[in-house]
């Protein structure tokens, strides 16, 4: 490919990962956010925008090679909030990458796509393993993405991989994210075989590392090329010592969604913006 890459949300956590990652792998990029880049790395790009406003979205892809979609609101809030940020802002950067002949783009999903999922008994999950149920406005707004994903994929002939992305932190703080955290190196690997994978067509897949404890089968992330280096078990014992073994009857550990499927976490949220 040539042209930078074009990320957005790049001010974000995982944004902020990508734009210290991808450039040690090769690529040039392009950061987009609607707040400023402080802190620009040599021979970064920086654009200020809206991923929302389509004219400046057609703008900012000009010449790129590829876009990273991580731009938007990135936990449960209101509809009104999630709708236009996350819905309307992935058409947006779809309808961009079409318009100025970007062939592919990187959509960062989440697994709260699948998140009232329950776990299976035995084995692993894989990406269309049942059908999507979101547990949140926020899962609503992923299972959206990756259907416009698949839109402009089938029509348009765009190469679309969508990341179900788990718990992307620097390391896992709670015993859940023993089977679902993503580490930082493995959230830039991640991206990066997205971007080298050979004429992919449409692709969704797990974003998690190579936990012992995972729920979900990384077949799909590891054809693209995906190699996981990390895994959470170094941290389980003391997490288990503070919090316990994980309970399977618990929600919170027995679905996919984890706490966003639990009747506390929508009544906090219900309607209040965040």
């Amino acid at each position: 490919m040539t042209g930078p890459v074009l990320l957005t949300g790049a001010a974000g956590q995982i944004g902020t990962v990508l734009r210290g990652g991808l450039p040690e792998r090769g690529w040039a990029v392009r950061s987009l956010d609607v707040a400023p880049i402080d802190d620009p790395r040599p021979g970064e790009e920086t654009v200020v925008a809206d991923v929302t406003d389509l004219a400046a979205m057609v703008g900012a892809v000009s010449g790129a090679s590829a876009v990273v979609h991580m731009g938007g609101v990135s936990t449960e809030s209101t509809w009104a909030a999630v709708s236009h940020a996350n819905i309307e802002g992935s058409y947006c950067v779809l309808e961009a990458a079409r318009r100025a002949g970007v062939p592919r783009v990187v959509l960062a999903s989440s697994n709260h796509a699948t998140g009232f999922t329950p776990r299976p008994a035995s084995g692993l999950l894989r990406e269309d393993d049942g059908l999507p149920r979101p547990d949140t406005y926020y899962g609503v707004s992923k299972v959206a993405m990756e259907a416009l994903g698949s839109l402009y994929a089938d029509r348009y002939g765009l190469d679309v991989v969508c990341l179900r992305i788990g718990s992307a932190l620097p390391e896992p703080t709670a015993t859940r994210h023993l089977s679902t955290w993503l580490s930082p190196g493995d959230q830039v690997a991640l991206v990066d075989a997205a971007l080298r994978a050979p004429s992919p067509g449409f692709a969704v897949v797990w974003g998690v590392s190579d936990n012992t404890r995972n729920w979900w089968d990384l077949g799909a992330a590891r054809a693209l090329g995906y190699e996981p280096a990390d895994d959470a078990e170094a941290y389980a014992a003391a997490l288990v010592e503070v919090h316990g073994e994980p309970d399977p009857a618990d929600p919170v550990h027995g679905r996919v969604g984890g706490e966003f499927t639990t009747s506390d976490f929508a009544a906090e949220h219900a309607g209040e913006p965040r």
